[in-house]
C-alpha cells in the first residue's frame, strides 16, 4: 500500500476536506518533502488540470498521481449524473468524460462521488439508478482505454441516497455493462454507515479500488476513534495494493494535518508489515 495526500484547486470547495489548498506547487513540494508517494488532485475542470503542468510537477518531486476528483462538477457547476433534467444530465456526464480522459492521459484513475448525486425531486430510485448505472459503465468503459479504472465512491446518508455502505457499492457495480469500476472505500463515510469496517472490507474484496485514508471525524488518521489496526489487516487480507489517500480537514493546518498523515501511514502500514 502507498501514501497519498490530497490538493483541491478548487477555490469554491475551500473549507472542504482536502489537505492542500490552491497553490499546486506548494502541495506537490510539501507531500515530497514529507514523503508522500503520491497526490490526488481535486480542479474545478479538466482544462484547468492541463494547465497546470501535473506531470511536470510530479516528475520534479518524483510524485505518482493517485487520482483526480470530479467533485467540482457538483460544487462549482451544480452538476448531477442522475438530475432529473435531461438537459443537465449531459453536460454532467460531459464534465466527467473530460476529467475521465485528462486524468487518463496522466495514467489516474477519476472519482465519482458528489456528482452522483441523489434519487428523489420527481425521480423514482429505479429511473435514477438506471441514469447513474448507465453514466458509470460508459465512464468505466473510457477509463479502460487509458489503463485505467473509474472509482465510485460510496457516500454517507446525508449526501446520497444511492450506495451509503461498500454492499450497496458493490452491488451497483453488478449492475454495470463495464468491469472496470471500482469502489472508492472512504473511512470517514464509512464510520458512519458500516457496522464493522474491517468485514465491510473483506465483504467488497476485489471491489475495493481505492481508499480514503480518514479518522471518524474527517481529521488526519489518529485525530479520532477509528481503530486503524484491523482496517489495514483487513485491506491486506483481501490483498489491496492501492493507495490511502488523506481526504481530510487541514487540522490544525494543512502542514500539520500532512504530516500527522504521514505518520499514521509509517506506523500503521510500513511499522506493522515491518
Amino acid at each position: 500500500m502507498r501514501s497519498a495526500v490530497t490538493i483541491s484547486v478548487v477555490p469554491e470547495a475551500r473549507g472542504g476536506p482536502f489537505v492542500f489548498w490552491d497553490d499546486l506547487a506548494e502541495g506537490c513540494h510539501q507531500a515530497a518533502e514529507l514523503g508522500f508517494d503520491a497526490v490526488e488532485v481535486f480542479p474545478p475542470d479538466a482544462e484547468t488540470l492541463a494547465e497546470l503542468d501535473v506531470k511536470g510537477l510530479l516528475a520534479r518531486h518524483g510524485l505518482k498521481l493517485a487520482a483526480v476528483g470530479t467533485g467540482a462538477g457538483w460544487v462549482k457547476h451544480k452538476l448531477r449524473l442522475t438530475d432529473p433534467d435531461r438537459a443537465r444530465r449531459e453536460p454532467a456526464r460531459l464534465f466527467v468524460q473530460s476529467i475521465v480522459e485528462a486524468a487518463g492521459k496522466l495514467g489516474a484513475p477519476a472519482i465519482i462521488g458528489s456528482m452522483q448525486g441523489r434519487w428523489g425531486d420527481g425521480m423514482e430510485r429505479d429511473e435514477a439508478t438506471f441514469y447513474l448505472a448507465d453514466a458509470l459503465s460508459g465512464l468505466g468503459k473510457q477509463a479502460a482505454t487509458f489503463g485505467v479504472p473509474l472509482l465510485y465512491e460510496p457516500l454517507n446518508r446525508y449526501e446520497t441516497n444511492f450506495a451509503n455502505t461498500l454492499a450497496d457499492g458493490s452491488r451497483i457495480l453488478r449492475m454495470l455493462d463495464s468491469n472496470n469500476v471500482k469502489l472508492l472505500a472512504d473511512l470517514f463515510h464509512m464510520s458512519i454507515e458500516e457496522a464493522d469496517l474491517p468485514a465491510a472490507l473483506r465483504a467488497a474484496g476485489k471491489d475495493v479500488g481505492h481508499v480514503h485514508f480518514a479518522d471518524s471525524n474527517r481529521r488526519p488518521v489518529g485525530e479520532g476513534h477509528t481503530d486503524m489496526t484491523p482496517i489495514v489487516r483487513a485491506l491486506r487480507e483481501i490483498g489491496y495494493d492501492g493507495y490511502l489517500s488523506a481526504e481530510v480537514f487541514p487540522h490544525p493546518d494543512s502542514t500539520a494535518a500532512a504530516r500527522r498523515t504521514i505518520e499514521s501511514f509509517r506506523r500503521y502500514v510500513l511499522n506493522a508489515s515491518s
